[in-house]
């Protein structure tokens, strides 16, 4: 029984020792904010309609998200709460100023906060078709399977001075395509279970190595979250008016100038413009691309798709990643994910050691 009692104390000083206390008391405030901003934006739009108004009366929301994420210390914390907050929160608060977009006064609270602030979306009620949700294995075994690679992954930065410099950018790559995809199926999860029915989970990617063309990367693959806020707050807006090559264009600018924003939050160093012009390279490129579609030129897809990834590869070494490495926030990034890594292996270990016992 002693033995017991100590492995037990043993395993609490190990999970407690994995968490800083800083975070966590920073994530609690985080969450109350968010909680009476997003009440507060509900109640303006119950008493407002679209259009100047409602919006001067959600600036004080629209000014206050941005400034949430700055309370975590750790860039992990502190970009991912950039991302929902100061990203896609903020865009659905600016479609429910105009009276459009998935946020409603209708909507009870919590799914209004959830709505707004995670990556879910609402379900029609009138449609004939239920909404397909994957089961919890289907779920489970591919992100346990892009979790286990990005441990491989971790692990291998220990010989990172010894690897390539092109390959370890690769890595990086394939790095920023799990850890995304892991953190948005997590929260999308989370969400699921906890809200009630009639919300669905949002996708996050879809198989974006397979893609033909960049327009099918960008539109119908990477970060589709991203693609589905953009689309209502910019791309319809500017193609109704001006056409659809003004939209591409708009809408890749607007989410270069986002991930400049985005990499402040990583890098904590002045935006460089750079991520913009990447951005605005792969716009013209989309808009080149519609004009060989109309005009008949097609590459076939084992063709295609080398192109399109090694185009993407090629324009994020020289353009995507310089700002992050500059700054080095790849060291703190990895560090803070060996450290993660750690302490899940001592945890675990624990863990096995406790049931054992018991």
């Amino acid at each position: 029984m002693d033995a017991i009692r100590s492995l037990k104390h043993e395993t609490f000083y190990v999970l407690r020792a994995g968490v800083k206390m800083e975070e966590l008391k920073a994530a609690g405030k985080v969450v109350l904010w968010v909680i009476a901003a997003m009440a507060g934006a509900r109640f303006v739009a119950s008493r407002t309609k679209p259009g100047r108004l409602r919006f001067l009366f959600l600036l004080p929301v629209v000014c206050l998200l941005p400034f949430l994420p700055m309370h975590f210390s750790t860039i992990h914390l502190r970009s991912i709460s950039a991302f929902f907050l100061a990203w896609l929160a903020l865009f659905k608060l600016f479609l429910l100023s105009a009276g459009s977009g998935p946020l409603s006064a209708d909507l009870p609270f919590f799914t209004f906060l959830a709505s707004a602030t995670l990556p879910v979306k609402l379900v029609h009620q009138k449609s004939p078709q239920k909404p397909k949700n994957p089961t919890t294995t289907a779920l489970f075994l591919p992100s346990a399977a892009k979790a286990a690679l990005l441990s491989v992954l971790i692990s291998c930065y220990r010989f990172k001075d010894t690897i390539h410099p092109y390959l370890l950018l690769s890595i990086y790559s394939i790095h920023v395509y799990l850890a995304l995809d892991l953190v948005l199926a997590a929260a999308a999860v989370v969400a699921s279970l906890l809200l009630p029915r009639g919300l669905q989970l949002e996708p996050q990617f879809d198989a974006p190595y397979l893609s033909a063309s960049l327009t099918d990367f960008w539109g119908r693959r990477w970060n589709i979250m991203v693609s589905a806020i953009l689309r209502p707050s910019v791309y319809l807006p500017v193609r109704n008016r001006c056409g659809r090559p003004a939209g591409v264009l708009a809408t890749f600018f607007v989410s270069g100038l986002m991930h400049e924003f985005m990499f402040w939050y990583l890098t904590l160093a002045p935006p460089t413009g750079e991520v913009t012009a990447f951005f605005a390279i792969h716009a013209v490129c989309v808009v080149a691309e519609a004009v060989a579609r109309r005009l008949g030129w097609r590459l076939p897809a084992p063709v295609a798709t080398p192109l399109t990834l090694g185009f993407v590869a090629a324009t994020g070494f020289w353009l995507f990643f310089p700002p992050i490495l500059r700054s080095r926030a790849d060291e703190a990034v990895l560090t803070e994910c060996s450290a993660v890594l750690a302490f899940t292996a001592a945890a675990v270990t624990k863990i096995l050691e406790w049931g054992r016992l018991t």
